[in-house]
């Protein structure tokens, strides 16, 4: 890689935002890449270095990267003013009917579909409750969830003004719901870690006759989950559109039912007031995000499947005469539901311990950032190859191998 000498000027900034600009226009992937690699990137214009990604879809780096069919609809969208009501009529509809549910609504990530689908059952359809949010006085205002369902993400609900109410078991439930109760949140990634399985919460809410709300972030692939959950009974599940998918790292679907998501839409923008309003998914977007679900549910997934297979088979070959060192492929059981290629070995013969090789391969150049995804456990290190670039998994192989090759008998750091 070429390295920027971290001199920010007007001339270097404009003239890679013209190339990234003019790169997402074309539909020839290698005419793109060859202006790419004539000029420093938008980043390297800014002294930044790119990242090689072998932790996953993660928000910090960005999401994923949206495929050139994916910009190309972003920056037609970005040449037309439009009604964005209408927009967002249309690209939810059509995206309900290409995932095959109720109804949907393009959102601000999932953390916004979170937010949305909870002041939807708050205030239904009334506007006046909608202008009055966060303050919930005189309206259900409860939410209720599983200890082992707590996350970074309860503020999410919490913004609109609810309280969260803790429960373990069904009789905890019976006794927690009451005319207050708006809603029923459940964590599918903690589903194995609560007292109360999925099924068995979606019929409590039913009996009850609570409507219920289901994150689901990073639960696709598989493409078969859009739907599934809606189908299972779950009222309303949010979805990141920025991950898998492929979509701009700042949108997300809500998915459901109409009534909901029809009363979510009004909570956002551009109606005002609403406590949405600041949660603007422009219109490109909406219609990138659209992009993204349409090339998501034609791909062929087994072909994916195979190409993610292929990736940890390069590595896998790269360090197969490292002593004492174990490849595993494991594949997490719901989040990044992807292979994965989980790497033990012992230190007393490779003299490298697992936070030093992380921090290793962060400190090289380009740098390397792996990481932990649910349901993996703490053994190892864990690669992921699902959001890795054209060629990196040979770079990520070759560093690896270096770096614990040479840790081979030598005092551990």
């Amino acid at each position: 890689m070429k390295k920027s000498t971290g001199k920010i000027t007007r001339r270097r900034l404009l003239h890679a935002g013209a190339g990234i600009a003019a790169a997402g226009m074309l539909a020839d992937g290698a005419t793109a890449a060859a202006q790419n690699n004539a000029r420093p990137s938008v980043y390297e214009a800014l002294g930044l270095r790119h990242v090689i990604n072998a932790t996953g879809t993660v928000t910090n780096l960005g999401g994923s990267i949206m495929p050139p069919e994916v910009v190309a609809a972003w920056a037609d969208a970005s040449r037309h003013f439009v009604n964005l009501l209408d927009l967002q009529a249309k690209v939810g509809e059509r995206i309900a009917k290409l995932i095959g549910v109720e109804a949907a609504l393009a959102t601000t990530g999932a953390a916004g579909a979170l937010l949305l689908g909870t002041a939807a059952a708050v205030t239904g359809s009334d506007h006046k409750l909608m202008g009055r949010l966060p303050d919930t006085t005189g309206m259900k205002n409860e939410v209720i969830l599983q200890r082992a369902h707590h996350s970074c993400y309860d503020n999410q609900l919490t913004n609109v003004g609810v309280r969260l109410i803790d429960v373990e078991t069904p009789a905890d439930v019976a006794k927690a719901v009451s005319k207050r109760t708006a809603l029923m949140f459940f964590m599918n990634k903690d589903d194995a870690n609560g007292r109360i399985r999925a099924r068995d919460w979606i019929e409590l809410a039913r009996r009850h006759k609570v409507p219920t709300l289901l994150a689901a972030a990073a639960d696709v692939p598989p493409v078969e989950r859009l739907s599934s959950y809606n189908r299972m009974g779950f009222d309303l599940v949010a979805f990141s559109g920025g991950k898998a998918m492929r979509g701009p790292n700042d949108t997300g679907l809500l998915l459901g039912s109409k009534p909901l998501i029809d009363a979510a839409a009004l909570n956002t923008n551009p109606h005002c007031p609403s406590i949405g309003r600041s949660m603007k998914v422009s219109k490109e977007d909406m219609i990138a995000l659209l992009a993204a679900v349409e090339r998501f549910v034609k791909l062929d997934h087994k072909a994916e499947w195979r190409e993610w297979e292929r990736r940890i088979g390069v590595i896998e070959t790269a360090l197969k005469d490292i002593p004492t060192l174990q490849c595993e492929r494991i594949v997490p059981p719901i989040a990044n539901e992807v292979p994965h290629l989980l790497l033990t070995w012992d230190e007393a013969r490779v003299r490298i311990s697992r936070a030093r090789l992380t921090q290793a391969l962060m400190e090289a150049d380009p740098p390397i950032q792996i990481g932990r995804v649910s349901g993996t456990g703490e053994r190892g290190v864990l690669i992921s190859v699902l959001t890795l670039q054209t060629g990196e998994e040979r770079v990520m192989a070759e560093r690896l191998r270096a770096m614990l090759r040479g840790a081979v008998g030598r005092e551990n750091r």
